[in-house]
């Protein structure tokens, strides 16, 4: 059924004017953000099936925009508008932290790392540079797409460290699964970046893991 033949108190946007955005269902949600429908399906249709479909909004989110446009009734039009949306809301969570801002406990920075990487289908791999004070210099990224031990060299970690003038670096990566648990590879890479590090005068001062259900300080669990 189209919306416009719904009873008032049922369509979305009514349903936004008098008792706010939270009141909204996702799949109501996401029919405002299409905008329109398909023949055959109205945009509330179509949200529906997306959060059936896709197990929920959560699932939804790292979509880019050929998986979008995949989607029966979804045209390059309205992939865009979803593509734009979902990056606009990673963008609000994702509050980086500033340059000069000291590093005293992987707290704060695990919010951000988790906010920009939990959610990605390919792993990430990236360091944040730190000062004598661990004060931020700055993010590098080393490999992004899936890394092991034949891809982070400590060659090109510090690389990065000596380039900045950092004596310092905090080290994290994400796990797709969702489970922030580090694996044996995980520790020992870690391990071989920390006895680099202490040869070129670089202090490895955590390994943060981020996923969906969390996140691992390998510091915190006496791994390093």
């Amino acid at each position: 059924m189209q919306i416009a033949r719904l009873p008032p108190e049922e369509r979305p946007r009514e349903r936004l004017r008098q008792h706010g955005v939270t009141a909204l269902a996702d799949a109501e949600l996401l029919a405002l953000v299409l905008g329109s429908g398909s023949p055959g399906a109205s945009a509330l249709d179509l949200g529906r099936r997306l959060v059936a479909n896709g197990g929920g909004l959560r699932n939804l989110a790292p979509r880019g925009m050929a998986e979008w446009a995949a989607e029966p009734g979804i045209g390059g039009a309205l992939a865009s508008r979803l593509a734009a949306v979902f990056e606009i809301s990673r963008r609000v969570r994702t509050r980086a932290p500033r340059r000069g801002q000291p590093i005293r406990h992987p707290r704060q920075v695990v919010g951000y790392l988790t906010a920009r990487w939990a959610d990605a289908q390919a792993e990430c791999f990236g360091l944040l540079l730190l000062d004598a004070r661990n004060r931020l210099l700055g993010e590098e990224i080393v490999s992004q797409g899936g890394w092991s031990a034949s891809v982070v060299r400590p060659r090109e970690v510090f690389r990065f460290a000596l380039l900045a003038g950092a004596p310092a670096l905090i080290l994290y990566h994400n796990h797709p699964s969702g489970d922030p648990a580090p694996s044996r590879e995980d520790i020992q890479i870690t391990r071989q970046l920390v006895e680099a590090g202490q040869l070129l005068g670089v202090r490895v001062l955590d390994h943060l893991i981020v996923a969906a259900e969390g996140y691992a300080s390998l510091k915190e669990r006496g791994l390093i």
